[in-house]
């Protein structure tokens, strides 16, 4: 059974950095996309990265520079590293993932079958 479990959610300034971690199991890491999302009060759920299975990751264009994907499968954990923090970031983030092979592109948020608790994020000027 797949389970997403995210934490490292917090306050903080703007300027300052966080990092996002999202405990998996139940994932055959070659065979899923991977991804962060986000949603803020009153907006729609917005994709900030997701990392394919050929490893590539895409990034939404507000947080290129700023926010890095990675994983240590060895330890089964997804992490987003935020530096740069603007009060834009604030929201609720949520780590996700679904099978590569049943997905269409693009890889947006109706496409990830798996999705995590999620973890607040607020950043304050």
């Amino acid at each position: 059974q797949v389970r997403l479990v995210e934490s490292g959610g917090g306050s903080v300034q703007a300027g300052g950095s966080l990092t996002l971690s999202c405990a998996l199991s139940g994932i055959t890491y070659s065979d899923y996309c991977l991804g962060w999302f986000r949603q803020a009060p009153g907006k729609e759920r917005e994709g900030v990265v997701y990392r394919d299975v050929d490893g590539s990751p895409a990034y939404v264009d507000s947080v290129k520079g700023r926010f890095t994907i990675s994983e240590d499968f060895t330890k089964n954990t997804l992490y987003l590293q935020m530096n740069s923090l603007k009060p834009e970031d604030t929201a609720m983030y949520y780590c996700a993932a679904a099978g590569a092979a049943a997905m269409r592109r693009p890889r947006i948020a109706t496409e990830f079958i798996y999705w995590g608790q999620g973890t607040q994020v607020n950043v304050s000027s």
